[in-house]
């Protein structure tokens, strides 16, 4: 089982430009030995240094190893040019409106939500993902600002409706609603991923489930 210290770890660590993926090799005493960053489109580096930082505040002795992913299989590439991204992010400081655009196979969805850019990027990101028709039965469980090594993130956090599978991002830009808004497409992109059909399966067996648990 993942302890929360290297939750809080890998989190720092995919908040690193170019960081697709993080990996952990454990040691015989349970501790964090190695680390497996796969990086694309980065100064490998600028990173490892980045890494090793990140790794002092952690596991003061772990190594870190870095793969860069530009020899990514055919399908792999593809795979990733299909993920949901972003396209728009806009906050009204009249109104505390945030709108959030994002498009996915030629298609775009847009979401709107108060709260402000933190809660309201997740909250509009999540309305601008079911505008694209995907199911989504998860709730916003908090959205967090927090200082790294590299500057501001926001971790977003979300929670089943049916069971605790609690699924978290981050993300670092330029702004807090386009953080937020990355951060929720960092949290959810892999389940959404898995296209409608997938979706409505797993949100029709949740609902199950929460009805036999009533």
């Amino acid at each position: 089982m993942t302890s929360t210290i290297e939750e809080d770890f890998e989190l720092e660590l995919r908040s690193l430009p170019g960081v697709l993926n993080v990996g952990f090799i454990h040691g015989n005493d349970g501790d964090v030995e190695s680390v497996v960053l796969f990086v694309r489109n980065s100064d490998p580096e600028v990173v490892r240094e980045a890494a090793v930082q990140v790794a002092s505040l952690y596991f003061p002795d772990a190594t870190v190893i870095l793969e860069e992913t530009h020899t990514m299989p055919a399908l792999r590439a593809a795979s990733m040019a299909t993920r949901i991204s972003l396209s728009r992010a806009e906050f009204n400081e009249h109104d505390g409106i945030s709108e959030v655009q994002l498009s996915y196979a030629g298609r775009l969805g847009a979401g709107r939500a108060g709260s402000g850019p933190l809660i309201g990027g997740a909250e509009a990101t999540l309305a601008a993902l079911r505008d694209l028709g995907h199911v989504i039965p998860f709730y916003l469980m908090g959205v967090t600002k927090i200082d790294t090594v590299i500057g501001c993130s926001v971790i977003v956090a979300f929670r089943s409706l049916s069971d605790e599978d609690d699924r978290m991002g981050i993300a670092r830009a330029d702004s807090d609603l386009v953080s937020a808004a990355k951060a929720t497409l960092d949290a959810l992109n892999r389940y959404v991923s898995m296209g409608s059909d997938r979706q409505r399966a797993d949100a029709e067996r949740e609902a199950v489930l929460s009805t036999d648990d009533s």
